[in-house]
């Protein structure tokens, strides 16, 4: 009898494919330290409350009093949610995270009254203050953009009443994380090998990519009958998450909870609206795709489940960690020697946890803070999407490399606006060094698939979800329950307009929405689009050695929230306010689509 593949356990990992969180806390007595530091400064908070607005010093002092609460809080989070993430099942990480998510909770609400007392200085006020202090002009920008909140900063007492709220809120969230990462038992499916092996969310994206359709539909069978199972419970924590963002977006006296999430970085919801309208003018593209998937895979009937597998056959580009390494370094040489030089820290210092564990979170993120190096989670699997997703991560890494390493605390961090553009720039200059590279037709082929694919998930995909993320906040809004049926059926009209009619839209994929953490999000699928198109044109300047376009690069992702989102891109050479980048954006995508047709016919 075959024996059933299992995942290792966490203590089966060898170190070097962990990531080294000692760099962050020597020990567990050194992380309760610092958490009992943060419980002491909250005690002080008061304190600098009631003098706050006495002179520019008193403003100066509240201030980076906070801000110092807050940056050693975010150490402890940071430690305790990468614990947590490396071993789901570990209930000593859980009660870490636990913890940690508390203490937030109690520093939101013991500094609730910054924003309001702020607020509270008339404009000539502050203009004084900051030209009497020069040590106080290092926030202006941070003052300008509260100053931009008047009319949706409540009274000290509201704020911190939501604040201390803010690990209710959470709960939704984090049951579905639960159930999504350590609760699900999945069920044992076949490999191409024709082995038993344990279903999880990473086996899943390499079987889907299988050249034997029973492969293929078996792991979509199963991995959906599970969702399927528990659709009712992940429709109660959906939709009470999204009744807690329109209720916070309520009590700040926005009008709906897209332009709450939106007004945080200052984006107009203008730029939404025209992803929306973008994408549904260009269907047409997302249709002529598939249509030639179903053409080339001669299939009398197209189902979702066949719309990952490569259309040239079996990978011929496989890569190991290692060899995903070296191609990495080769792809993003053209980012100059000292992006060179930090990416290989990342790849020789343990800051990323590779591996596939037992409880380890699915999926792939960056992480960290401004004291902490940017940590990288992966799922390895030795496939080009794995080495996309390396490429991808190392971008976010970069990004807050550079920003943590050229701006001040307050600035030091980056909107989740910019932060796609940053990674998904990076898979751009991995599919542009590959197609400059690879001469022979059949990689060619494959590294245009491979593009597409990725187009096809982003632009159009991320669009789709957002559509359904509109729909979802305002069917709440409106008062009209977020069954499990309700949602189940829009998802699936939804995913018919889309696909067209090329494609079957099996009844399992209408349950897809309750297997996407991102919905818990409020208003982030969106960007993941935005920032594709954004990415494109910026990728092209470089590849393409544009005057000034690395500069220009380099000086986005040094510039952190020291200015307004859109005009961190505008600087780099994008205005995102504008629709001239998704144009551009589709163009690619159509030019790759026709040489793709044209291989194919000739091959």
């Amino acid at each position: 009898m075959v024996a059933t593949k299992h995942l290792p356990t966490r203590s089966a990992v060898p170190e070097a494919l962990t990531w080294d969180l000692t760099k962050i806390y020597a020990d567990q007595v050194a992380y309760e330290a610092d958490v009992a530091q943060v419980k002491a400064d909250l005690t002080t908070m008061a304190a600098l409350k009631a003098n706050f607005t006495t002179d520019a010093a008193t403003v100066l002092a509240g201030i980076e009093g906070v801000l110092g609460l807050y940056r050693r809080l975010e150490k402890v989070a940071v430690y305790a949610s990468l614990k947590s993430d490396q071993d789901t099942g570990n209930s000593t990480n859980q009660a870490l995270d636990e913890q940690a998510s508390s203490l937030t909770a109690q520093v939101s609400a013991a500094t609730a009254w910054l924003e309001p007392a702020i607020l509270t200085l008339t404009p000539a006020q502050l203009d004084a203050y900051l030209d009497d202090n020069v040590d106080l002009r290092a926030y202006r920008h941070l003052l300008d953009t509260i100053r931009l909140q008047k009319g949706h900063v409540l009274s000290e007492k509201e704020e911190a009443l939501l604040a201390g709220a803010g690990d209710i809120f959470d709960a939704s969230a984090k049951t579905f994380g639960v159930l999504n990462n350590a609760d699900f038992e999945f069920p044992v499916v076949k490999d191409e090998q024709g082995q038993p092996v344990k279903l999880s969310q990473g086996v899943y994206s390499v079987l889907l990519e299988s050249a034997e359709p029973a492969i293929r539909r078996e792991a979509f069978t199963a991995l959906y009958t599970v969702y399927h199972q528990f659709r009712r419970t992940l429709a109660s924590t959906l939709a009470s998450q999204v009744k807690v963002h329109n209720f916070v977006a309520q009590a700040h006296h926005y009008p709906d909870a897209r332009t709450a999430a939106l007004a945080a970085n200052q984006i107009p919801t203008t730029v939404y609206d025209s992803l929306v309208t973008a994408v549904d003018q260009h269907l047409d593209l997302l249709h002529r795709y598939v249509a030639l998937r179903k053409s080339v895979m001669d299939v009398d009937v197209l189902h979702m489940y066949d719309l990952y597998t490569p259309l040239t056959g079996k990978p011929e580009l496989t890569y190991t960690y290692e060899q995903a390494q070296a191609t990495a370094l080769k792809a993003l040489k053209v980012l100059g020697p000292d992006y060179i030089k930090h990416v290989k820290t990342a790849f020789n210092s343990r800051w990323i946890d590779v591996v596939e564990n037992q409880g380890k979170r699915s999926g792939a993120y960056s992480s960290g803070m401004y004291d902490t190096a940017p940590y990288m989670l992966l799922n390895w699997q030795n496939n080009i999407d794995n080495l996309y997703t390396l490429v991808h991560e190392m971008g976010h890494s970069m990004h807050s490399y550079e920003t943590t390493h050229h701006q001040p605390y307050q600035y030091g961090d980056y909107s989740i606006f910019v932060a796609e553009i940053a990674s998904t720039t990076n898979e751009n200059l991995l599919t542009n060094y590959l197609l400059a590279t690879e001469t022979d037709p059949k990689v060619r082929a494959y590294v245009l698939n491979y593009y597409l694919d990725g187009f096809k998930g982003t632009l159009f995909r991320q669009t789709q979800f957002a559509e359904f993320e509109q729909w979802i906040h305002e069917e709440a809004a409106a008062g009209r329950p977020l069954t499990a049926d309700r949602m189940s059926t829009y998802y699936l009209h939804l995913n018919q307009r889309y696909y067209g009619t090329t494609v079957v839209s099996d009844p399992q994929i209408a349950d897809e929405w309750a297997r996407i953490p991102h919905f818990y999000y409020n208003y982030y699928v969106y960007q993941y689009a935005t920032g594709f198109a954004a990415a494109s044109t910026l990728a092209h300047g470089i590849s393409t050695q544009q005057p000034g376009a690395v500069k220009k690069y380099l000086g986005y992702l040094q510039a952190g929230s020291s200015e307004f989102p859109i005009e961190v891109m505008r600087n780099a050479g994008v205005d995102m306010t504008k629709t001239d980048y998704l144009a551009d954006a589709f163009a690619v995508f159509e030019r790759r689509l026709t040489e793709f047709e044209q291989l194919i016919k000739a091959n």
